[in-house]
């Protein structure tokens, strides 16, 4: 599983305030301890608190470079900030994200060509987010095409089928886990799959508990990839155990403390 630390965005109030004092040993510890906790690579998003993006995305990239060199995921709904955070960039990137509308596939795919980026495509279009398993796949077959068309490597392609809090669409759970497993299917080679996790549980109680049995199910559909808090030991515990009993890692008694030790 390749885990994207979720923590250094504008979202949270110690990032924000980071970001607008500029106090970049508050952002360089939050990388740090994400690293340690597993996180192979780091979000990074300005947010809404950020009053100048264009400028704020690239010294996060430079000032967290500056203590590791693993691969960034720059997240922002707006290319130029994207591109900002490109140009300062050293570690492998991926572009957090691309929706299935045609505009802003036309900007993007270009984008991580360019930068050798890998890319995170969301099966979310203007008419909105997809009601069922079929609308996510349509989506995801025309980011798919885009991508072949633009001759990007799909093996470069994450797929994000759009993780519906349960409290408001317990409905649309099972055919997201389903859909994470057809998206496999879908070409050749396949693209990778990816999810934001903590949406499933946004607005609901027992959030950890959520969180970790929807990981669960995601990873034994197939899941790739995840964006979440590394920081949540109880999860982190789940998903080695997860990937254990997967047969994805080798049993030991000390297997918590031997994956963490990789």
């Amino acid at each position: 599983m390749f885990i994207i630390g979720e923590l250094i965005n504008g979202m949270y109030s110690n990032i924000a305030l980071a970001i607008k004092e500029h106090d970049k040993l508050a952002v360089q510890k939050c990388a740090l301890a994400q690293i340690s906790a597993g996180a192979d690579a780091l979000d990074i998003c300005p947010g809404p608190a950020s009053k100048n993006p264009l400028t704020d995305m690239p010294w996060l990239v430079e000032i967290i470079q500056e203590v590791t060199d693993k691969p960034l995921c720059l997240d922002s709904s707006k290319p130029k900030v994207i591109q900002e955070g490109l140009k300062a960039a050293r570690n492998q990137t991926l572009i957090n994200s691309t929706t299935a509308d045609i505009e802003k596939l036309e900007i993007l795919i270009p984008l991580a060509k360019q930068y050798k980026s890998k890319l995170i495509g969301i099966t979310i279009s203007a008419k909105g987010i997809p009601q069922n398993k079929d609308q996510r796949l349509e989506l995801a077959a025309m980011i798919l095409n885009q991508a072949s068309e633009k001759e990007f490597p799909i093996e470069d392609l994450y797929l994000d089928p759009i993780v519906m809090p349960i409290n408001v669409a317990q409905d649309q759970i099972k055919a997201i886990l389903e859909t994470i497993l057809e998206f496999k299917l879908i070409s050749q080679p396949s693209p990778k799959t990816i999810i934001g996790l903590s949406n499933v549980s946004q607005g609901a109680g027992c959030r950890g508990l959520i969180n970790r049995t929807f990981l669960t199910m995601a990873v034994a559909s197939g899941l790739d990839s995840a964006i979440l808090d590394p920081l949540d030991k109880e999860l982190m515990d789940t998903l080695i155990t997860t990937e254990l009993i997967l047969n994805k890692n080798i049993y030991c008694d000390s297997y918590l403390e031997a994956y963490r030790k990789k």
